[in-house]
C-alpha cells in the first residue's frame, strides 16, 4: 500500500462509525451550537488516533510469537470488523425521526455522552493498529491521518445530520467496511504470494 493514500483509505473506513455516529446526532440531538460539533468532532478524532497507537503497542509486545500466522490475525481482525460494519449498516433506521432515547443517546452536547460515543466508535481503530504491528508498517502517521479525517468527517457529519437526515449513514458504514475487508485480502495475499 501506497504511503499517504493507503493511510487515507483507512482514516476513511475507520471514520465511517463516527461519520454515522456524527449525521445521527446532527439528526436527534436539538439545538447544537458550532462548539458543540467542534468538540465532539475533536473527541472523535483524538480517540480514532490514539486507538490505533494503543493497539500497535499492545501487538508489537506479542509480534515475536505469532510472526508465523500473523497475516492471518491482520487479516482475521479486518475482516471481522469490516464485516461488523456491513452487517450493522443494516440496523440504521431509513425514518430520520428521534424517539426520546435515542435524543438523549445522541446529545453531543453532554460531554459525557461525547466521550462514550467517541471510545465506542474507536475500538475498531485499535484492532487496526494492532494488524499495522503484526506486519511490520508504521503507526505514528497513519494515526494522525486518521484521526484528521475522523475529525473532518465527524464535524462533516453532523451539519449533514442537522441539514440532509440519515440518507447517508448507511452508505457510509458499508463503503468504511468493504475498505477494511479489502484491506485484509490484501495483507493476506501479499503474505501468502510472497
Amino acid at each position: 500500500m501506497s504511503a499517504i493514500p493507503g493511510y487515507f483509505l483507512v482514516a476513511l473506513a475507520l471514520a465511517a462509525d463516527a461519520f454515522a455516529v456524527s449525521v445521527s446526532s446532527g439528526i436527534c440531538a436539538a439545538e447544537l451550537r458550532f462548539r458543540h460539533a467542534v468538540r465532539a468532532a475533536f473527541a472523535f478524532g483524538l480517540f480514532q488516533a490514539l486507538m490505533p497507537l494503543g493497539g500497535y503497542l499492545a501487538a508489537g509486545a506479542f509480534a515475536s510469537y505469532i510472526e508465523g500466522f500473523d497475516h492471518w490475525i491482520a487479516f482475521g481482525l479486518l475482516a471481522f470488523i469490516g464485516a461488523r460494519m456491513i452487517a450493522e449498516s443494516f440496523g440504521v433506521k431509513d425514518d430520520p425521526s428521534c424517539d426520546e432515547e435515542e435524543v438523549r443517546r445522541h446529545d453531543i452536547r453532554s460531554l459525557r455522552m461525547v466521550l462514550l460515543m467517541a471510545v465506542a466508535t474507536s475500538v475498531d481503530a485499535a484492532a487496526v493498529g494492532a494488524s499495522y504491528a503484526l506486519v511490520g508498517a508504521p503507526i505514528a502517521v497513519p494515526a494522525a491521518v486518521i484521526g484528521c479525517v475522523t475529525f473532518v468527517l465527524s464535524l462533516a457529519g453532523i451539519e449533514f445530520g442537522k441539514r440532509l437526515g440519515a440518507r447517508f449513514e448507511r452508505g457510509a458504514e458499508i463503503a468504511g467496511g468493504l475498505v477494511l475487508v479489502g484491506l485484509g485480502f490484501r495483507i493476506l495475499l501479499e503474505h501468502l504470494l510472497a
